[in-house]
C-alpha cells in the first residue's frame, strides 16, 4: 500500500471513530465473492484488512454468505475458499435453512444485519467488505458504514458518503455549540456569584452590627464603584521616547560646583618669592624658604 493512500485511510477511520464510535478490534462483515477473490489474488484477508483499517479487525461472515460458496462447491479453487470462510466467526442473521429453503441475496442478507430496523443507522458499527456493487449503493445511504473492496488484488477503502459526512458534520456543530453554551452559563454564574456576594455581606451588616444610614451609603457607593468600567483618559507620549530636559546652571554662579553653605573659615593664601639671581662666578644661594601667612 502506498504511503499517500495509506494517510488518507488513517484520517478516514479516524473520522469514523470520533463521530461515530468505532473501536479495535473492528467488526468485518465478508460476503462470498470477496473470500473468493482473496483466495483468486492469493491475498492474506487478514493482513490486508488490518493495514487497510490500520488497527486488528475481527472478520466476520453469515449464514446465507457461506451458503452461496458451498452452492459454489463444485467450481476451481472454491474448495480453499469454503476452508477460509469457516475460520471466520459467524454471524448469526436468522435465515435458517429450516425457514429459507435458498438463501437469500446477499444485498437482503447484509442490509438485514447492518441496517435490521431500517432507520438508516449502523448500529452494530460494522465494516463491509463486499465486492457486491449493489450492496455498496444501499450501504451508501446508511451513516456510519466504512466499505471495503478489492480490484485488481488491491484492496481499497471507500470515501466517506455523503449521509455519513452529514452525521458528522451535524455532530461537530452540536459539540461547538454546548461548548459555547457551558462557556457562557460559567461566566453567567460568576458574575451572579459576585453581585449576590457584595449585596448579602451588606445586608448582613446592616442587620447583624445596626449600623447607621451613612456606614449603609458608603457601602453602596463602593458596591457602585465596583460596577462602574475604569475609564481611560486621554493618552501622552511614550515617556521612554521623550528627550530629558537639561538642567540650567545656577544664577550668579560662575562654576558648575555650588558653594558650601555656611563655610565662614578664612582661606590661607599662599605666598611665592622669586629665586635671587646669582652673580658670575659665585655659587647660586640657597632657595628661600617660603612662608605662609
Amino acid at each position: 500500500m502506498r504511503a499517500k493512500r495509506s494517510k488518507q485511510y488513517k484520517k478516514l477511520i479516524q473520522q469514523y471513530q470520533i463521530h461515530h464510535g468505532f473501536r479495535e478490534p473492528y467488526q468485518v462483515l465478508v460476503d462470498a465473492d470477496l473470500v473468493h477473490d482473496s483466495e483468486r489474488f492469493t491475498m492474506d484477508l487478514q493482513a490486508g484488512l488490518e493495514r487497510t483499517l490500520h488497527g486488528k479487525v475481527k472478520i466476520m461472515i453469515t449464514q446465507c454468505c457461506i451458503r452461496h460458496l458451498y452452492a459454489r462447491a463444485k467450481e476451481p479453487g472454491m474448495n480453499r475458499a469454503i476452508d477460509l470462510a469457516k475460520t471466520f466467526e459467524r454471524r448469526r442473521c436468522g435465515h435458517r435453512p429450516d425457514k429459507f429453503e435458498e438463501a437469500l441475496s446477499t444485498l437482503d442478507c447484509l442490509t438485514h444485519v447492518v441496517d435490521e430496523k431500517g432507520k438508516g443507522e449502523n448500529k452494530h458499527r460494522y465494516v463491509v467488505a463486499t465486492q457486491d456493487q449493489s450492496v455498496r449503493r444501499y450501504m451508501r445511504t446508511v451513516s456510519g458504514v466504512p466499505l471495503i473492496y478489492i480490484n485488481r488484488s488491491v484492496m481499497i477503502m471507500e470515501p466517506m458518503s455523503e449521509m455519513t459526512a452529514k452525521v458528522g458534520a451535524s455532530a461537530e456543530r452540536a459539540k461547538f455549540r454546548s461548548e459555547l453554551r457551558k462557556s457562557a452559563g460559567e461566566k453567567r454564574k460568576r458574575d451572579d456569584g459576585e453581585d449576590d456576594g457584595s449585596e448579602d455581606g451588606s445586608e448582613n451588616d446592616d442587620e447583624d452590627n445596626g449600623d447607621d444610614g451613612d456606614d449603609k451609603t458608603a457601602k453602596d457607593d463602593k458596591a457602585e464603584e465596583k460596577k462602574k468600567k475604569k475609564k481611560f483618559g486621554v493618552k501622552g507620549p511614550n515617556p521612554l521616547s521623550v528627550k530629558k530636559k537639561k538642567k540650567k546652571p545656577a544664577e550668579g554662579a560662575n562654576s558648575t560646583k555650588p558653594k558650601a553653605a555656611n563655610d565662614d573659615t578664612p582661606k590661607k593664601k599662599r605666598i611665592r618669592k622669586h629665586k635671587a639671581q646669582p652673580a658670575d662666578g659665585a655659587a647660586p644661594a640657597a632657595a628661600p624658604v617660603a612662608t605662609e601667612a
